[in-house]
């Protein structure tokens, strides 16, 4: 491992018992993020993705496999793991009874900070994160929304060159989103952070993210930029319509011989197919379509998504494995270790 190597992992993988049987939450998971990396880890419920984060933060150990974070091993050096990373898990961390700034200034205490430049720290995180007018209330008095931001804040305190986020936006408006995001880019800039981050929103990976790596069913499937992913597996999806059902039907054949990706009817007169550079490809098919007095009479291409990627990977949008997935005992068994391995937020928690 390079000092410019902020993870690397190989081989994790995670077993545990459910109802006497036993899941493997997370597969042989190996994979390396360089220093000062934005990469955001994309599957549905269930995938193995807070799994595969919980262990690399030292909050569960893995069956088997192994892996460095920051530069210390995740079973030796606990400690000194928790010491170098931030992490925002999907569980509010605050103690209630305490108040919002002197919650952020305690957290400096753990890490090791002055007073004064904990004190200096958490009136940025307040001010930045829109937390002031709850500045003076106690944690248990704060919305769902509001203590998102808090845990966010918590996480962010010491500025670690390593930010773990799991989940970190969700639950909050979109102007607390942007400007949490704000944040992070802010901290990349200023500080070099690397962020790993787990999201439901797509877009913010696909905006955000140099580097996508997606999981399924605990197992990684794809590891590439967003625009490479949606090149490479999804492509432009390019929609050409007719007059009439015989006329698609014709159309067919004539685009599926400009292209090795599959050409197939969508409706009653139209086809449809999902081609990189697409918008390339349209005036193509339109002038050979014409050349054997085929006219089109309305056509798109519309760029691809990472759910389009994920639909290529797997057969099923990850909008629908959300809604399908079977995660259950997956999620049963890592809130329970979750409970019995409460996540760190200090140096030596």
């Amino acid at each position: 491992m390079t000092n410019d190597t902020m993870i690397d992992a190989e081989g994790l993988t995670k077993r545990f018992t459910v109802k006497k049987k036993t899941v493997e939450a997370v597969t042989d998971l190996s994979f390396t993020v360089s220093r000062g990396e934005l990469v955001a880890f994309l599957g549905p419920n269930g995938a193995g993705k807070s799994t595969s984060l919980r262990m690399l933060t030292t909050l569960v150990p893995p069956s088997s496999g192994r892996a460095r974070v920051v530069g210390h091993d995740i079973h030796r050096e606990a400690a000194a793991v928790r010491a170098r990373i931030g992490y925002v898990g999907q569980l509010t961390s605050g103690s209630f009874a305490q108040r919002v700034r002197d919650e952020l200034i305690s957290q400096g205490a753990f890490y090791g900070m002055p007073a004064s430049a904990a004190k200096v720290r958490a009136d940025e995180l307040v001010e930045s994160l829109d937390l002031t007018p709850f500045a003076t209330r106690t944690v248990q008095q704060l919305s769902g929304g509001q203590k998102r931001r808090l845990d966010i804040a918590l996480g962010l305190m010491h500025a670690p060159p390593l930010l773990f986020l799991d989940e970190p936006s969700t639950g909050l408006d979109p102007q607390s989103r942007s400007n949490l995001w704000q944040h992070i880019l802010d901290l990349r800039q200023q500080h070099g952070t690397t962020v790993f981050l787990t999201t439901h929103y797509l877009e913010e990976a696909d905006r955000y993210a140099e580097r996508v790596m997606v999981m399924d069913r605990g197992r990684l499937i794809a590891d590439d930029t967003a625009a490479n992913l949606k090149a490479k597996l999804a492509g432009d999806v390019v929609t050409l319509g007719f007059a009439s059902a015989e006329e698609a039907e014709r159309a067919v054949g004539v685009v599926q011989g400009l292209t090795d990706r599959e050409v197939r009817r969508e409706g009653e007169a139209s086809v449809t197919l999902a081609a990189p550079e697409g918008d390339a490809l349209l005036p193509a098919a339109v002038r050979a379509l014409d050349a054997v007095g085929l006219r089109v009479d309305r056509a798109t291409a519309v760029p691809p998504t990472l759910d389009d990627v994920f639909l290529a990977l797997t057969g099923r949008t990850l909008r629908e494995a959300h809604e399908t997935g079977g995660g259950d005992d997956e999620e049963q068994a890592t809130e329970n270790l979750t409970t019995e391995n409460p996540q760190p937020t200090g140096a030596e928690r």
